[in-house]
């Protein structure tokens, strides 16, 4: 039993580690360009193609297993309360390998200067802060998965399914987090090329993987999510004045 409790210990900080100091440089990356960690010496042609395999590569691995059919295909091998630390030590690995070994490219194609730099770069704080405040605005929703190991480890049972609450700026998009992840990838100054690459395969796996949650939530939350679609937005905001009233 001592040791059961030991293990599951060290998944929780094992996982709180995986899942937060990646996704912390993933967004210093997105804001300050390629890490170049590694160079691999490769030709041009050769660094974009390797980049797209490992932008590729995190968009099957992040969106396979987050569906919950192949989570219903894992109970039987890892137990349910720890697969969400398990998606949470793979995403975050997944994500840390596609920063480390990304490619910068040698070919500028855009150097913004003067005032529109600064307010690119603001846009670029400001989105990193909206980040922050719809991770805020979710309140205590476990987005790395340890909620289940610390209720088995305490011996409590699962809570009831929480009530649809919309809060902060969920009241202006339904999205925020993944609109300022957008934000953050175009408002780089400098475009080179495999930035430009970043920038077209991320967003476009960013608003297609939109459109497959918004199943699910439709799935857990049924009318009242149906409702928060008719009134507010996915990514744009309408106007300055929230579409839905904080719940």
């Amino acid at each position: 039993m001592v040791r059961r409790e030991s293990i599951a210990r060290g998944i929780v900080l094992a996982t709180a580690v995986v899942g937060v100091v990646p996704l912390i440089a993933f967004l210093l990356f997105l804001y300050d360009g390629a890490l170049a960690a590694v160079d691999l010496g490769l030709k041009e042609a050769g660094r974009l193609a390797l980049d797209a395999l490992l932008s590729a590569a995190f968009f099957l691995q992040h969106s396979l297993m987050i569906r919950k059919p192949f989570r219903r295909r894992l109970e039987g091998v890892i137990p349910a309360h720890y697969q969400g630390a398990l998606y949470t030590l793979v995403s975050g690995l997944a994500l840390s390998g596609c920063m480390v070994f990304w490619q910068g490219s040698g070919i500028l194609l855009l150097e913004t200067q003067g005032p529109a730099r600064g307010l690119m770069r603001a846009a670029g704080v400001l989105s990193i802060l909206g980040f922050f405040w719809g991770v805020r605005a979710l309140g205590k929703v476990d987005m790395l998965g340890l909620a289940p190991i610390i209720r088995d480890l305490r011996g409590k049972k699962p809570p009831p399914p929480k009530p649809f609450i919309v809060r902060g700026p969920y009241r202006w998009v339904r999205h925020p987090l993944y609109l300022g992840m957008i934000v953050l990838f175009w408002s780089n100054p400098d475009l080179t090329a495999d930035r430009l690459l970043f920038n077209i395969l991320w967003t476009a796996w960013v608003v297609i993987g939109t459109v497959f949650e918004e199943r699910d939530l439709v799935a857990d939350f049924g009318d009242a999510y149906r409702d928060y679609q008719r009134r507010v937005p996915m990514l744009i905001p309408r106007s300055a004045r929230p579409a839905y009233e904080e719940t």
